[in-house]
């Protein structure tokens, strides 16, 4: 990694193992511009390809024509309302009511290492690790400084970027968009990859062709949300997982967001990504500052595998934290889908007897165990214990689950609150709300406005009190609801647009103070199944809950997509009963159990009532996963085929690190009558190694043994058929030494 200016080319490069950016100062206003981002160049002599000796050339030379070449220049940055009539990036509304801004290069900073994002989740490394670009710009007029961040990675080829506004004015200054990055280049005929869906049915893959005029994804929600994602990617039409051109930009945030390419009139796009300009406003008063959250941006020649293993690993390497960032998590069984609310002590204790004996690690107590919690009409912000459900207290129920040799996790939804609860008796004017408007209701509950210092703190007690009551290791941290009425009490008039970004520091905060008062605890965040599976969110926990939708064919798609950005080691998956509750689908027990082998696997379901065949399966499907727990949480994800796409069958595959072994997923959703073996493709091996099928004896139509990498990577495996829908098999490949 490499980050440097050439004086005489006005050019900066930031050269990564793989890549190159660059970026020119040019005229005598010192306009930002971007140059390149692609396969890595060797040359710095590249500020011709910003197109700046040609009409309508700068406008030191041809201010006559200035707006033209504002709306034509690639900006770096761009500001608003003075001739780019492209989307913007900062925007201002100043004391006299005026909107326009312009960004000028003042000077740079180049330094070892990364520094944080003060009250923001971010990327990190050390001097050894990271290089950082800091380039300081301002607007004269406004008195505005703006500093853009640009950090690479010895070990990856992602940039990491980031936006800082200063107000070095005498008076407030009132910032209407802040996004954190934009790039302008030209259009090849791009595909544009983003994320939607649903409750239960998130982050499905959608494909389509960048059209002139503005695509976008993005939310006002309040959260990241179920509908959509904070990602979005362009690509070659002609890319493929294993070869082609693609470009990602992934938002570090929890919150509204807005990712968007437009497609202009000369040709080329512009991308940028940032925080939802909808329903913001942020006063900044003079000798203050904001900081907008990091995107991370990612180039691959390699398709987009090489763009998903480039995310999984700077996410493992450089965002996930803690004690559980690389150590092997408790296979657990969560009482939600095998009890709801119904449960007392004992029916706990007998779930977690039987787990016990078949090797499951940790009883997760969820919702209902607090106030007087008995359906999901009352008592959130009420968190005591409900001891005529617990009897003897919960310090009781947890260390009878020790006994057995379990951990124990609990369950909280510590941002809302219930009208029917003491909490709101006695502080309605805690919850989000306009003054004068009846609260819109969602599962009957409300957002506590955690702006305020004192409820947050109040909530944030309660929920630490709980905590060191008992032996508790693990929280599962719930949002059931997206945000509405978005006003606050305890906001002046002139701050009330700052509430939604305030929201999300806040419940940054909260989650810091959390991971560090109990530094062993196993956080795994959740929204309703997935609306807020996001890096932000990975940056506190290690694993978030992919979705409530637990059912084995679902959860192909689900996790395709969620896997397409995000390691397997972040997934929440779990094997569920059947039929399944959200869909009603009947599927083996072994193919629940592959399924949920891709994420943090265990069990949402009474294991005293399943079948006795299903439980006698638990314990080869524990052995299973810590057979391969190490192979699918560090090693390289490849997708070989998508149910989505071909209605038949899904196959995707992990090879460790040094290509010693690899672990093959194939799951044959329907079966098709008088056809032959199908065909794969094994992408990732060592051509030069010999590779065997380590368990054959699972792959009794197999009978040749012995595969070079290469052939299974060109020539492929032929997979007989398995009889029946919804099976599914593993395959372990092992390198002879």
């Amino acid at each position: 990694m490499n980050i440097t200016y050439h004086e005489k080319n006005r050019v900066f490069k930031l050269d990564t193992e793989r890549t190159s950016y660059c970026i020119g100062i040019v005229d005598e206003e010192n306009f930002v511009g971007h140059i390149y981002y692609g396969r890595k160049l060797s040359d710095d002599n590249l500020g011709y390809l910003m197109r700046t000796g040609e009409p309508p050339f700068v406008p030191s030379e041809n201010n006559r024509d200035r707006t033209s070449f504002l709306d034509s220049f690639p900006m770096e940055y761009t500001g608003n309302n003075l001739g780019d009539y492209r989307e913007s990036t900062l925007s201002v509304r100043t004391a006299g009511g005026h909107t326009g801004v312009s960004l000028s290069y003042v000077a740079h900073h180049i330094y070892d290492g990364k520094p944080a994002l003060e009250g923001l989740p971010a990327t990190f490394g050390d001097r050894t690790e990271c290089k950082t670009l800091e380039l300081v710009c301002e607007d004269k007029i406004l008195g505005l400084q703006v500093l853009l961040s640009y950090s690479i990675f010895a070990d990856n080829d992602a940039i990491a970027r980031s936006v800082r506004v200063v107000n070095q004015s005498g008076e407030p200054v009132y910032l209407t968009k802040v996004l954190s990055a934009c790039i302008d280049m030209d259009n090849d005929e791009y595909e544009m990859i983003t994320l939607h869906g649903s409750w239960a049915r998130e982050r499905m893959i959608q494909t389509r062709p960048v059209a002139l005029g503005k695509q976008s994804v993005s939310s006002v929600r309040g959260e990241s949300s179920h509908q959509e994602h904070p990602f979005m990617a362009w690509k070659q039409k002609h890319t493929t997982e294993e070869a082609g051109d693609i470009y990602g930009m992934h938002f570090v945030y929890s919150g509204n967001f807005l990712a968007q390419i437009e497609a202009g009139q000369f040709g080329t796009i512009r991308a940028v990504m940032g925080i939802h300009p909808e329903n913001f406003c942020w006063k900044l008063e003079p000798g203050e500052s904001f900081q907008a959250p990091e995107v991370i941006c990612v180039y691959s020649s390699e398709g987009i595998g090489g763009m998903t293993r480039n995310l999984h690993d700077l996410y493992r390497n450089h965002l996930i934290r803690g004690e559980y960032k690389d150590k092997k998590r408790p296979i657990l069984i969560n009482n939600w889908e095998a009890t709801y609310f119904d449960f007392n002590t004992e029916k706990l204790l007998d779930i977690a007897r039987q787990a016990s004996r078949l090797g499951i690690e940790m009883l997760v107590m969820d919702d209902g165990w607090f106030g007087e919690r008995n359906d999901d009409n009352t008592s959130l912000g009420d968190w005591q214990v409900n001891e005529s459900k617990l009897r003897g207290g919960l310090k009781y129920l947890v260390d009878e689950v020790n006994k057995l040799g379990m951990k124990f996790g609990i369950w909280f939804e510590p941002e809302m609150i219930s009208p029917d609860s003491r909490l709101y008796r006695e502080h309605p004017d805690w919850a989000i709300a306009i003054p004068g408007r009846t609260g819109s209701l969602a599962r009957n509950q409300y957002v506590l406005d955690l702006t305020r210092k004192e409820v947050r703190d109040y909530v944030y007690d309660m929920v630490a009190a709980v905590l060191h009551s008992a032996n508790i290791e693990y929280v599962k941290w719930d949002m059931n609801r997206q945000l509405s009425d978005i006003g606050s009490y305890g906001l002046p008039a002139d701050r009330q647009g700052e509430l939604l970004h305030r929201q999300v520091l806040a419940l940054y905060e909260m989650q810091d103070r959390l991971t560090r008062e109990f530094p062993g605890l196993l956080l795994e965040n959740c929204s309703g199944g997935g609306a807020r599976f996001d890096p932000g969110m990975l940056y506190y926990s290690p694993q978030i809950w992919c979705s409530d939708d637990t059912d084995a064919v679902e959860r192909l798609s689900i996790q395709a997509g969620t896997a397409m950005i995000y390691p397997l080691s972040s997934m929440g998956a779990h094997v569920s009963d059947c039929p399944n509750h959200t869909v009603g689908r009947t599927t083996p027990f072994e193919t629940r159990g592959y399924v949920a082998l891709a994420g943090t696997f265990g069990y949402e379901l009474d294991v005293t009532k399943i079948p006795e065949a299903d439980r006698a399966r638990i314990p080869d499907q524990v052995a299973m996963y810590h057979q391969y727990h190490d192979l699918v949480c560090q090693g390289d994800y490849y997708r070989i085929a998508h149910y989505a796409d071909n209605h038949f069958y899904d196959c995707y595959e992990v090879v460790a690190k040094d290509k010693s072994e690899a672990l093959i997923t194939y799951i044959q959703v329907l079966n098709r009558p008088n056809y032959h073996s199908r065909r794969i493709r094994i992408p990732g091996l060592a051509p030069d190694k010999t590779y065997v099928i380590a368990n054959i004896q699972d792959w009794p139509e197999i009978r040749q043994t012995e595969y070079r990498g290469d052939t299974l990577h060109y020539a492929g495996l032929n997979i007989p058929p398995l009889w029946g829908d919804f099976q599914g098999r593993l395959m372990h490949l092992k390198a002879l030494s």
